[in-house]
């Protein structure tokens, strides 16, 4: 995998303090958001990328990692591991002290340099040594969608590190939730396997729907006059319009069921939640002299 400067992604120092860390994250995230930039392929690149330096960066362990091997950070458990098996087996070799390359350092190598020469290249290790394998680093993704978005199964293309990878996002997912889909993080060491990418589905508010598990809630205006008297209102749900009989005498905040009519259940096909109406009560307003009159009358009755 390219090394990427992710100080350079954020457009901050090596110095910079977790807060600036966060503001310059929130400002490129905001620049390069896709719902900001549709159909555009590069800005989807660097989005990818901003959200990768941002978790690095604003972990302090990941960070520390990232800070002292550079490009080769990933394996830096891997190294530590080996580092002190490598000095447990100094410590019991007579007349053979550890090696100085565990002792501190590098000794002004690139710690790829530094596996190669203690695990060897593939197809000729070092002194027959067998290579030792390290699974690749998972990869962790964001993808942003709306509400209605995630109301049907559908395809959907992801870049991560240079590399398109196409997956269906079923109809019901939830917001937060996370997927995982095996090999497809960072190459293995050695031939071992690739790491996995995990995608957390981030579902934007509806200025419609609300929604709560598989139900959906939606406010309803309605004139005086059907709360009053009643009538008939056609509803624009999800699944299409609906038209509801309205009762006589339907107080403001009377709630409504529509059984079958919310969100698809996640992963069971024609399975669905209810859709809630709360009817809301609109008051006339601009009334004539004359209403104004005939409501005074009422009033009195």
């Amino acid at each position: 995998m390219d090394f990427i400067d992710y100080y350079n992604v954020l457009g901050v120092p090596k110095t910079a303090s977790e807060d600036d860390i966060r503001k310059a994250y929130r400002k490129l995230a905001r620049k390069h958001h896709p719902d900001l930039n549709p159909n555009d392929a590069e800005a989807n690149k660097k989005f990818q990328q901003i959200n990768e330096a941002n978790e690095i960066l604003s972990d302090p362990e990941k960070r520390k990692k990232y800070d002292q091997y550079g490009k080769d950070w990933q394996h830096a458990e891997q190294f530590e591991e080996a580092r002190r098996q490598q000095q447990q087996r100094s410590q019991y070799t007579q007349g053979n002290p550890v090696n100085d390359d565990f002792s501190g350092g590098f000794g002004g190598t690139d710690f790829s340099d530094f596996l190669s020469s203690m695990f060897g290249q593939e197809g000729s290790p070092r002194g027959g040594r067998r290579q030792t394998q390290f699974r690749g680093q998972d990869y962790q993704a964001e993808l942003h969608l709306s509400l209605r978005d995630v109301y049907v199964t559908h395809k959907q293309t992801l870049t991560i590190e240079g590399k398109n990878i196409r997956i269906t996002v079923p109809a019901g997912i939830e917001n937060g939730q996370k997927i995982k889909l095996a090999g497809y993080g960072s190459p293995g060491v050695n031939g071992g396997p690739a790491g996995d990418l995990y995608i957390t589905f981030v579902i934007a508010d509806d200025p419609r729907y609300k929604r709560l598990g598989n139900d959906l809630y939606i406010d309803e205006e309605i004139d005086l006059y059907t709360a009053l008297l009643g009538g008939e209102r056609v509803v624009e749900t999800m699944a299409g319009k609906v038209k509801l009989t309205v009762q006589p005498e339907t107080q403001s905040g009377t709630k409504v069921r529509l059984k079958g009519k919310g969100f698809p259940v996640y992963k069971q096909d024609g399975q669905f939640g209810d859709l809630y109406i709360t009817w809301q009560v609109k008051l006339p307003t601009n009334l004539t002299d004359q209403q104004k009159a005939l409501f005074r009358q009422l009033s009195t009755l």
